[in-house]
């Protein structure tokens, strides 16, 4: 089984930095939160921290914006909220989630909206740190329009994602624990 987690970090890693590049040209839209969310709730929260650690330490480093170390560390460790997060509702949940889609895509949804708000507000109070702004000023204008943006694609991706997905993942390889999350 060891084998195959580190085949899945590796793949989620992957497929974390593919997206993220792929998508460098459309600002606080990608896929990475919501993969190290995935990974996190489908492998435990151990494997959504690696994912999300690894994912912004290629990517934090060769970003297409620059590097600036202290905003680096800032996005590579408050990522592992997702995965975190993932995990521990994974275990909060335990085997028997069993919902309607769409009352499960709305919780994932709502799940998503809230670890996005608290990345922002973390990343965007070391932006202001960092740049030498006032930190309520850089957590205003970080947020609107780019948190807005952030924000909104999270939930879209989170509510029409995590219920395919995860029943993917778990058909395929079983996760953790399988979980269902149809009738």
């Amino acid at each position: 089984m060891q084998t195959l987690k580190i085949a899945i970090v590796a793949c989620l890693v992957a497929l974390s930095i593919g997206t993220n590049y792929a998508l460098a040209g459309v600002w606080n839209v990608k896929l990475m939160d919501f993969i190290v969310f995935i990974g996190g709730f489908c492998f435990g929260p151990l494997v959504g921290v690696l994912v999300g650690v690894i994912s912004w330490t290629v990517y934090g480093t060769i970003n297409p914006l620059g590097f600036v170390l202290p905003i680096w560390l800032a996005t590579m460790f408050t990522e592992t909220i997702y995965g975190v997060a993932g995990g521990f509702l994974r275990k909060g949940l335990g085997t028997s989630l069993k919902s309607e889609w769409w009352k499960a895509s709305v919780f994932f949804a709502s799940i998503g909206v809230l670890l996005t708000l608290a990345y922002d507000v973390v990343t965007n109070v070391v932006f202001g740190l960092t740049v030498g702004w006032n930190v309520i000023f850089a957590v205003i204008v970080g947020f609107i329009p780019f948190g807005i943006v952030h924000v909104t694609s999270n939930m879209f991706f989170f509510f029409f994602g995590s219920v395919p997905v995860i029943s993917a993942i778990n058909n395929v390889v079983g996760g953790e624990n399988n979980v269902s999350l149809k009738e």
